[in-house]
């Protein structure tokens, strides 16, 4: 063979080595591009848009996202269980997560980023991992309240004065995973019998039972009822907004709370994808996002500042909220409660 066949044939080896090792690297390439996720988000608008923009820019993962209340994700996760259309249940109180993995419909999850969190703020078996803690309380209209020469409520007891007749909003504690920790907070503080008696006598207080818990607070800002049963945090993004009139108060005698998570659904498309998700929630830049976008709950991080505007919340008096209680009996309590109000 002569000097000049070889080269030609060691050149064309060498071309079809580079070319292969190319096509490799592409479709490796296209691999990482067409990673693609769809999440069911339990958080404010504004905040969802914020969190799915900045991840996709920090992970190049395709995201969408569909905003719902806690109990309209549930429901649509059970519907699909068989073919899941998407892989990440992101937002709203853990109680709904806690349900989610006790029937199966979760996947178990450690991130290495949990390391980061509480104890007190993930899951021990890895179904959910908290993100942020919002307190329960009263969101109210100061001159609806003056006109009417009311005090905002100060204790559960109050929202059953006379003057508070059609006066109050809350949330479909079937729909909605705020009202389901109201109702779940009165029933822990004061006995199954006695809770539900009082979510009774409530019932004739309420105005209208809305589909999303973060509505009662946005209605008492409108000046539409007097009172808002609602997370303080909800009320808090209101008033920035404008609506000025708002006061927050909480219960003296105690107050339940949520741990906002992020899980994986099971059996959901992209679940390389969904991890990394996960990951992103957990670290402390993705935490101190929301407060850019009007969301001033506090954090789970170690590390992560909360919002100054969560300052005012700090003196709450908290319940010991049993989280695992509260979603291991949801369907069970949320039937009791329809039946009490009828």
């Amino acid at each position: 063979m002569n000097k000049k066949r070889l080269l030609a044939l060691t050149l064309g080896a060498m071309m079809s080595v580079t070319l292969f090792a190319g096509c490799g690297k592409k479709e490796a390439a296209s691999e990482k591009k067409d990673l693609k996720l769809t999440i069911y988000c339990g958080l404010m608008e504004d905040h969802m848009v914020k969190a799915v923009k900045e991840f996709e820019k920090d992970t190049g993962v395709k995201t969408e996202a569909v905003r719902m209340s806690s109990g309209e994700i549930l429901g649509r996760i059970r519907a699909e269980k068989e073919n899941p259309k998407a892989s990440i249940w992101f937002g709203g109180p853990a109680d709904g997560l806690v349900q989610g993995a006790e029937e199966g419909l979760l996947e178990k999850y450690v991130s290495p980023n949990a390391k980061d969190l509480a104890d007190k703020y993930k899951d021990k078996d890895g179904y959910w991992s908290g993100i942020y803690v919002g307190y329960l309380g009263f969101a109210s209209n100061q001159k609806l309240l003056k006109e009417k020469g009311v005090e905002a409520p100060k204790t559960w007891d109050d929202l059953l004065k006379p003057e508070f007749k059609g006066q109050v909003s809350m949330a479909n504690p079937g729909s909605s995973g705020t009202a389901y920790t109201a109702l779940a907070t009165v029933v822990q503080l004061m006995g199954e019998e006695k809770g539900l008696d009082y979510m009774k006598k409530l019932h004739k207080q309420i105005k209208t039972y809305e589909k999303s818990g973060t509505a009662p607070a946005r209605l008492a800002g409108q000046g539409e009822v007097m009172v808002g049963i609602s997370f303080l945090h909800d009320g808090i993004k209101y008033r920035e907004e404008g609506m000025k009139d708002l006061i927050m108060t909480a219960p003296s005698e105690g107050t339940g709370y949520e741990i906002g998570a992020v899980g994986i659904i099971k059996g959901g498309p992209d679940q390389e994808a969904a991890k990394k998700f996960v990951d992103w929630c957990l670290t402390k830049k993705a935490q101190e996002l929301g407060q850019t976008v009007g969301s001033y709950q506090f954090l789970t991080h170690k590390d992560a500042q909360p919002p100054k505007l969560a300052e005012e919340l700090k003196s709450t008096k908290l319940i010991e909220y049993n989280l695992d209680w509260a979603g291991k009996n949801r369907s069970a309590l949320v039937e009791k409660w329809n039946k009490a109000i009828k």
